[in-house]
């Protein structure tokens, strides 16, 4: 099969939207599609989105996400086999004038008032959303884009260790995680956080040539090519230099000053105008630090008539190394609850 066929038989498969990541892995996993390429679900990610921009509306398939796609009408291809879901009001009132909500914020603020505790259907969420007026959205899939947020956002709390507010209960049905309340859980999380703190005063005792490394590493992790350490210094100029690939057609040319500091002592805007000074040609800047920024530095890296420079502070910074698995290692201990369902309740 090529790619879009692959991609078709497991999005009807799964009946739900998926990320190219989980795409790419379940295509290769049947043996649908095979690859010898490094980056497979950037190859899956940019087939697709082609395939949406070249054929519009005659495309079976629909953006639910950043990297995440589904199919248009999964009742209308043959074969599919996807249980029906339950009909919901498809009437919403007039949204709020003031309403801001996230797709994310939607779903708690309909689990905590109309979930009684129990998961539901991310389609009924939307459109509770909606009713309520909480949702404002001009995308013509809402119901593929809340459910895409919300796994996205469980997946990604995870790999940080972090304890997601979400629960995935299969089939589209989504809970919060404070109904299961605390315990051991909660002691994960407790530990997890821990974790995060250690690890940061790790990286303030790293030798600086240690740390830009350690940047370089990281930045590999995360899509960037041909990253180069440029010098071994605690302060000043470009240390790292690299190329962020999106999707295998986008590269961009990015120069990265990192800032091994302690956390009394916050990047200003100097630092940044510093940085912009020294681009190189077709070049944007990022700022990676063990601490944290400043208003005026924050002001200044956003300036809409200049070249741009992305700011990364201590606590996305230790965020992102435990996500891609840097510095930490991830235990998976098997944990077994009994099921509420099985025999009678002993007193």
């Amino acid at each position: 099969m090529n790619v879009i066929s692959a991609a078709i038989h497991i999005l009807k498969k799964a009946g739900s939207p998926l990320h190219a990541q989980d795409l790419a892995s379940q295509m290769i996993a049947e043996g649908l599609w095979k690859t010898e390429g490094k980056t497979p679900a950037a190859t899956v990610s940019a087939r697709l989105y082609s395939d949406i921009k070249n054929n519009c509306d005659k495309s079976p398939f629909e953006r639910a996400g950043p990297q995440t796609f589904a199919l248009k009408d999964l009742a209308a291809l043959p074969g599919n086999s996807a249980r029906t879901l339950p009909k919901v009001q498809k009437t919403p009132k007039p949204p709020s004038a003031n309403a801001s909500f996230s797709f994310t914020d939607c779903a708690q603020k309909v689990l905590e008032e109309f979930g009684d505790k129990k998961p539901m259907h991310y389609k009924e969420i939307t459109e509770k959303a909606l009713h309520k007026g909480w949702l404002v959205t001009s995308g013509k899939t809402p119901h593929a884009s809340m459910y895409a947020q919300v796994i996205t956002e469980i997946k990604r709390q995870q790999n940080r260790g972090e304890r997601p507010r979400f629960v995935q209960h299969g089939h589209g049905y989504v809970g919060l995680r404070q109904w299961m309340g605390h315990g051991l859980t909660f002691q994960i999380e407790q530990h997890n956080h821990q974790v995060c703190k250690a690890l940061r005063q790790r990286l303030l005792a790293m030798t600086p040539g240690d740390f830009e490394e350690l940047i370089s590493l990281l930045l590999a992790e995360m899509g960037f090519d041909r990253v180069e350490v440029t010098k071994l210094s605690a302060d000043g100029g470009i240390d790292v230099r690299g190329t962020l690939v999106v999707g295998d057609v986008i590269r961009i040319k990015m120069a990265v000053q990192v800032k091994k500091w302690n956390l009394k002592n916050k990047i200003q805007a100097p630092v940044v105008q510093q940085v912009r000074g020294s681009l190189g040609a077709h070049e944007q800047g990022l700022i990676i630090t063990t601490s944290d920024f400043t208003k005026g530095a924050r002001t200044e890296a956003a300036q809409a008539d200049k070249t741009p420079i992305a700011l990364m502070n201590g606590e996305q910074l230790v965020m992102l190394l435990m996500e891609h698995g840097i510095g930490v290692h991830r235990s998976t201990p098997d944990l077994f609850e009994l099921d509420k369902e099985f025999g009678p309740v002993m007193q």
